[in-house]
């Protein structure tokens, strides 16, 4: 059997287990033996009975290793040799049926961690949950999944990597492969993140993350690992609060306040670690655990010192002070000098930013996004402080270039692009569904849509100000540049039609009232 593992696009990792799996189907076929169904049945049923005999004799001769070390070493042997059967997940139910699963789950809380818990049964359950071979068997991989979760395999995960010893190559390793086991489930199975947060895999990501260690592969993984709970879940996002797991991403991102990642893969842990503090800020007790952690503060201070945590932290900003419950973060956050800091960044996007391979529109979005954020939030003094930055020097925010581009339509040939193929498929007769006019509205925000109505809004809200001065210098961009207010309020009607997604009705009616009577005094 000759194999070429070169060049397949497949890990350090997956080359070794590859390696395993095919050195023990050439073991087997070199003794005759077929690999099939009854093959598969047999070698599930000599695991279990030198399982059975290995615990037999550990209880009868506890104080004594060389009493039970050979069938220690037995028991090793077939379990490398069960790697094959993740070669044909469209078998896995026998490991179910004949209940190799659940003795396979009782080895994880075996005494010896360096032969079986981690280098031998973690191993192997690594390679039967291998994300790419679930899928070729989804009927197969379905059963193997409930029985893990049925055996709380997440909860004896996280008990074997409290015990085990990092410092040690070996024990890492198995830290490193215990969560590939997690990460593969959970890809498989989104739904699962909540349970396994709940067995203790949260506190112990947060407990790993903040240990004081030097970075290694086994903190980049936990950092993903936690950045994939969070996603789309309020359940793991209360949970990491309550944990005072926003205490601890602040923590750590605090080191990137003044220094660069030392490394491509410390970047990416920082990237992942912001990720997960803007999951958390969908939930809305989570920022105010932000904001009593001053999270706005840091933020806050990473925009000035202008590293590579810059543009992450925008992105920050703007998930903590979107929404009526952002209210309270968007008045600390004048409070704390930090008009000065995003005023800078919407009249222009800053070159070391795009040097640092920003996407311009991601720029705009953010800063447009924390700024029509203040405008909708702020109240009494901090909505005056916020106003009489756009009167400054002659009205200069009004005179931006973010403005100016609001109002210039080749800044937008995309998103015309995107608007008149739109049209022609109307003139031609064809027939727009609600799934073909969502998805054609998704692409016009992003081609430039979104920004364009937060420059709008930005607009509106601004020459409803009472302040005369803005008002005149709105209208006198948009004549300059061609624009009109009929435009503008085109844009924001639609804006309106298609806000609140997510939130109650309530809201949504009372948000688009509120649009309406701003459009009705542009």
């Amino acid at each position: 059997m000759v194999v070429c593992l070169k060049h397949v696009g497949i890990t350090d990792s997956g080359r070794e287990r590859l390696k395993m799996s095919v050195k023990t189907l050439a073991s087997w076929s070199a003794h005759g033996e077929p690999v099939d169904e009854s093959s598969v049945k047999k070698m599930i049923l000599t695991f279990e009975k030198r399982s059975y005999k290995n615990q037999e004799l550990r209880i009868k001769f506890p104080d004594t290793p060389g009493r039970f070390m050979e069938t220690e070493l037995d028991l090793n042997d077939i379990i490398q040799e069960m790697h094959v059967i993740a070669t044909m997940p469209d078998l896995y139910h026998l490991l179910v049926e004949l209940n190799a699963v659940h003795s396979l789950l009782g080895l994880l809380s075996h005494d010896n961690t360096d032969i079986l818990s981690f280098r031998d049964v973690v191993d192997l359950l690594q390679e039967l949950t291998d994300i790419d071979t679930l899928h070729e068997s989804e009927e197969g991989a379905e059963v193997l999944i409930d029985s893990l979760l049925e055996g709380q395999v997440v909860a004896l995960l996280v008990q074997n990597m409290e015990r085990l010893d990092e410092q040690v190559k070996e024990e890492a390793d198995g830290v490193y492969n215990t969560l590939a086991i997690i990460e593969n489930m959970a890809e498989f199975r989104p739904g699962l993140c909540t349970e396994a947060a709940q067995q203790g895999l949260m506190q112990w990501l947060l407990k790993r993350i903040k240990a004081k260690i030097p970075f290694d592969a086994n903190k980049l993984y936990c950092s993903e690992i936690l950045a994939i709970l969070l996603q789309n879940n309020d359940s793991t996002r209360e949970l990491l609060g309550e944990l005072d797991g926003i205490d601890v991403l602040l923590q750590q991102l605090s080191v990137f306040k003044r220094h660069n990642p030392a490394t491509a893969e410390e970047q990416e842990m920082m990237e992942n670690l912001f990720d997960a503090l803007c999951s958390c800020l969908m939930l809305a007790a989570n920022r105010d655990r932000f904001l009593r952690g001053e999270g706005l503060q840091l933020m806050n201070l990473m925009l000035r010192e202008k590293k590579m945590s810059r543009t992450s932290a925008l992105k920050v900003l703007d998930h903590g002070m979107i929404g009526p419950e952002g209210s309270d973060n968007c008045h600390k956050f004048v409070d704390i000098l930090g008009l000065r800091t995003i005023f800078p960044l919407f009249m222009k996007t800053p070159k070391k930013m795009k040097k640092a391979g920003t996407v311009d529109k991601e720029h705009e979005e953010h800063v447009c996004s924390i700024i029509a954020s203040c405008l909708r939030n702020l109240k009494a003094q901090q909505r005056t402080r916020l106003l009489s930055k756009f009167t400054e020097n002659d009205c200069e925010k009004v005179r931006s270039s973010q403005i100016h581009h609001c109002a210039d339509k080749k800044k937008y040939i995309y998103f015309l692009k995107v608007h008149k193929e739109k049209c022609d498929m109307v003139k031609r007769g064809e027939i727009l569904d609600d799934v073909m006019e969502d998805e054609f509205y998704l692409r016009r925000l992003d081609a430039g849509l979104f920004v364009l109505q937060l420059l709008c809004y930005i607009m509106v809200e601004i020459s409803n100000s009472g302040i005369s001065q803005l008002q005149q210098r709105v209208h006198q961009i948009l004549n300059l540049r061609g624009g009109s207010v009929k435009v503008v309020r085109h844009i924001m009607r639609e804006y309106a039609e298609n806000i609140g997604d997510g939130k109650s009705e309530e809201f949504k009616e009372s948000e688009q009232k509120r649009i309406m009577d701003l459009l009705e005094n542009f």
